[in-house]
């Protein structure tokens, strides 16, 4: 076999310029539609003649339109804003002329149907039977009104998910608290007022301000002994983008829900599907809408009275304190009170531990452990902000892939954690690969007062499941470029690797590489541990049941929602949290409004795919448990199953690959304790 050249592209963020940013996507667009109208009078048929310029034309528009995406969601701008969204009807028009084009269909088709098929690879064989079941579900075999009407329908859409994420990030930006004094943020760590200080002078303001940028919410939730400040800043958080709440109706995202609803039902009747749930299990593992809602419905039964275990011993010590009847913006503050007092542990005293620095060093000590690859800060690469770090990811010696992380919060960026990918791995002509990028972001509290970022155990377990994904994308083996990397995974299967790697973040013999205090470098100390280890499965019933009762309202939103205003959504979610939820949840909150994942991520009718996934998570990491967490045969045998395949393999075979059986349910109940508690 010849050498293969290595092809590494890398985003040039300070191309993306706002006032040229239409006009060079749509060149890049009428470049492409030239070049596709060539490939549809392609007489002779074959991989080489139709895949592969249809694969080139997809990595370039994706490489030209990651960063802009990226940069949006981290370093947004009226003026890029405003760009970004003029661009995304283009986009959509350009997505559904060719999803529908009936002859790029043809040529698929008779490429599937041809001697050469026999002789492809699995990986393209796989692409191509991918790209045939995606124009079905573009609408390629429509009568042409309706065709129209799907465009008109996916373009809308796209408007409305931008819309969405516009509001809630606005929303969020739009109310703070300010103190002078420190005082009215009595029991908040020094390291959240630092924070809260800081923020105060990155507006030119003396004292300290609050904010509901997640660190910030979550240190007055947990810390804040002033009850009514915990009330004002759950309201203002819950009310997000709602018409109540302090910004009542000024980024009120309920008309936008109601209409992506309702286009999202047309859109599955056009193509035959009884609703949008349906149209959705066409991508994914599960099969049939009953799978799915009675997979839910037994892990809440399996969890609920737990759940009311967790809550009826909260609310004893909360009493047994001195405290009223618990609400919504009491259970944090009282369950932090409560694990203290029951593991005499909590988040912030073993913040000092988890310096972000250490944390990340530690990270990639794990990751070589279990897949024999090395990782090296890279020098000399252009990034968009001084604290994003790019690193190179070795494999024997060569680099295989590089990564942009930026982890801290900070304003104009989209809050929570993702992971996305600028470049993927795949054949460029004979000799030569592209290597694959990826970008982390995240939101945690940032350096203060002298002090590096400290990480609660919990941000840890983040930074770890998006490092999980970039895994997934980065040691991918697979050439072709619809199913590399984390491309044509089922999205009920996508979370696998980086649910699986949260493990490492909970073993005796991983913690040490991951810890070490911030000034004297001693790693977390044998007691802290053993009671961070007890705590594990702290409350573990209601952190069930609440990711249930999101996963339950989604799926059952796409299934069954008919509705023609907000209320129907509220009166669903009212009934979920009827069925799974077992603390009450005041008249105001407005959860829905802000709920991104499904309203303008990738999640609609698929939140389920946290648990589905989760499952064959605990399931992988058990075979760790049998042969030793750092067991390398077993590392290398999760490496070159699960991570090298890509999506060019079913997830179920490859899972029973690595498992040498199908997923059993026990292992997650276990590992979250819930067979025990039961």
């Amino acid at each position: 076999m010849q050498h293969q050249a290595v092809i590494q592209n890398f985003p040039d963020f300070d191309s993306v310029d706002a006032g040229t940013l239409q006009d060079r996507l749509v060149a890049i667009l009428d470049r492409h539609r030239e070049r596709i109208r060539a490939i549809e009078q392609e007489a002779e048929v074959s991989w080489e003649t139709i895949a592969q310029p249809m694969e080139d034309m997809s990595d370039e528009l994706n490489r030209f339109w990651s960063p802009v995406s990226h940069l949006n969601s981290v370093m947004n701008s009226d003026e890029l804003r405003a760009a970004y969204n003029a661009c995304l009807p283009l986009l959509s028009q350009y997505s559904s002329e060719i999803g529908q084009n009936q002859n790029l269909q043809a040529a698929y088709e008779k490429l599937s149907r041809s001697e050469d098929f026999a002789g492809l690879e699995t990986a393209r064989q796989k692409a191509i039977q991918n790209t045939l079941r995606d124009f079905h579900l573009a609408g390629v075999d429509l009568p042409e009104d309706q065709k129209s009407r799907y465009r008109e329908i996916s373009s809308r859409l796209s408007e409305l998910s931008s819309r969405f994420s516009d509001q809630v990030l606005d929303a969020t930006q739009a109310w703070t608290r300010h103190f002078e004094q420190a005082d009215g943020l009595a029991g908040l760590p020094e390291t959240a007022l630092e924070a809260a200080a800081e923020a105060a002078r990155s507006k030119s303001l003396s004292g300290y301000l609050v904010t509901l940028e997640f660190p910030s919410y979550y240190a007055v939730m947990t810390y804040a002994d002033d009850r009514q400040l915990r009330r004002e800043t759950y309201e203002a958080y819950a009310t997000r983008a709602s018409e109540v709440g302090p910004n009542a109706g000024e980024y009120d995202n309920a008309p936008l829900m109601v209409e992506i609803l309702k286009l999202r039902q047309e859109k599955a009747a056009l193509l035959g599907f009884q609703n949008y749930a349906e149209y959705s299990l066409a991508t994914k593992m599960a099969r049939k809408t009953d799978e799915v809602v009675g997979f839910l419905r037994e892990l809440a039964d399996k969890s609920r009275q737990v759940a009311q275990q967790d809550l009826e011993e909260l609310s004893a010590f909360a009493r047994s304190q001195g405290a009223e009847e618990l609400k919504a913006w009491d259970i944090s503050y009282w369950s932090e009170k409560f694990r203290q007092e029951k593991y005499s542990i909590s988040q912030e005293a073993l913040k000092p531990y988890f310096p972000a620095d250490r944390v990340v060093e530690g990270m990639f000590d794990v990751v070589e452990r279990l897949f024999n690859v090395t990782l090296e800060e890279a020098q000399g690469l252009s990034t968009y902000h001084p604290e994003v770090r790019v690193y190179h990811l070795r494999q024997e010696g060569e680099v295989v892939a590089s990564i942009y992380m930026d982890l801290y919060a900070r304003s104009r960026k989209r809050g929570g954690a993702w992971m996305a990918d600028y470049a993927v791995r795949r054949r460029l002509g004979e000799h030569a690969l592209q290597l694959p990028v990826a970008f982390i972001t995240c939101n945690f509290s940032r350096p203060t007062g002298g002090r590096p970022a400290l990480l609660t155990h919990d941000e840890v377990t983040t930074l770890f499941h998006e490092f999980g994904h970039a895994l997934h994308h980065m040691l991918t083996r697979v050439d072709t470029y619809d199913v590399s990397g984390i491309n044509g995974v089922a999205w009920d299967a996508v979370e696998l690797p980086s649910q699986f790697l949260e493990n490492w973040c909970w073993q005796e013999e991983a913690i040490p590489l991951i810890s070490g205090h911030y000034e004297t470098g001693e790693p977390l100390p044998a007691d802290l541990l053993q009671k961070m280890l007890a705590a594990r499965n702290f409350q573990s019933g209601l952190m069930m049941v609440r990711q249930l009762e999101f996963a339950l309202f989604d799926f059952l939103l796409h299934l069954q929602y008919n509705g023609e205003d907000a209320s129907g959504i509220q009166a669903l979610l009212d009934q979920v949290r009827q069925e799974v939820s077992v603390i009450p949840v005041p008249e105001f909150n407005r959860f829905q409004n802000s709920f991104g994942h499904i309203f303008a991520g990738g999640y609609a009718a698929g939140y389920y795919s946290y648990k589905w996934a989760e499952v064959l998570s605990a399931d992988a990491f058990s075979l760790f448990e049998e042969e030793g967490i750092f067991d390398q045969s077993t590392g290398h045998h999760f490496r070159d199953t699960i991570l090298a395949s890509g999506g060019s393999v079913d997830p179920l075979e490859l899972f029973i690959s690595f498992r040498g059986r199908e997923p059993d349910v026990a292992a997650l109940l276990r590992h979250n304790g819930i067979i025990e508690a039961a």
